[in-house]
């Protein structure tokens, strides 16, 4: 089914579960979630797929629930989290190119939460080894000039954050001096789209303004996946 608008009941159910996150008030409520939050994530998951794979046909999009599509799993992994709370409080998606995995390939992202809309494009964290095809990327001066190029153009289009950087200093082995020193201190390439509020998140509208800052942002998915080759 088309996306109709994610329903005022999801977002309600959302904010029930922040203040009752707990398996045996979710176990009495599954079906709400069932019905209010997962299946129209589903229908936006297809939605949002077909349309992202008009512009980029290499995006692929999953509608398995089980974690391995491109819904996430409502369960938080709380093995290392000092915050043991069974469930996340927002609903979320990925869309990446080809076999890559949800976050660990550049892509597209969206989550609701009981606020409102907040969307992403890029790579949260680099794997090893896609870290040091980044670094090495951007040291060369083609290539490192179309990042400067790429974000710029995003930064353009409106109130848009790129984030990434997590170093204070460029890290050791890395040329301090280099006239992108600035992309060096990077551990992850990721552009922020301001919040969409969920008064628009409850009509098919929604995939209009989703489409129109996942545009705006691509510049940055469109250098990593050159990156990624």
């Amino acid at each position: 089914m088309a996306f109709a608008g994610f329903p005022a009941a999801g977002t309600q159910f959302l904010r029930e579960l922040a203040l009752n996150n707990n398996k045996p008030w979710f176990e009495a409520n599954k079906k709400r979630y069932l019905q209010d939050v997962q299946a129209p994530a589903l229908e936006l998951v297809t939605t949002l797929g077909e349309r992202l794979q008009t512009q980029f046909p290499e995006i692929r999009y999953d509608t398995r629930t089980n974690g391995s599509g491109s819904l996430m799993r409502i369960h938080r992994d709380v093995r290392f989290s000092a915050d043991k709370s069974p469930y996340k409080t927002n609903v979320a998606m990925m869309f990446n190119a080809g076999a890559n995995k949800k976050m660990e390939g550049p892509g597209f992202g969206l989550q609701i939460t009981p606020e409102q809309v907040e969307m992403m494009t890029g790579v949260f964290t680099f794997s090893k080894a896609m870290l040091a095809r980044y670094r090495e990327y951007v040291q060369i001066d083609k290539r490192g000039a179309a990042l400067d190029s790429a974000a710029a153009q995003v930064r353009a289009a409106g109130a848009y954050t790129i984030g990434g950087e997590t170093y204070k200093r460029v890290p050791t082995g890395l040329p301090a001096d280099h006239p992108r020193a600035a992309w060096l201190r990077y551990s992850g390439l990721h552009a922020y789209a301001p919040p969409i509020a969920l008064d628009v998140a409850a009509t098919p509208a929604l995939v209009d303004a989703v489409m129109t800052h996942f545009t705006a942002m691509s510049p940055i998915y469109i250098w990593l996946r050159e990156m990624m080759g």
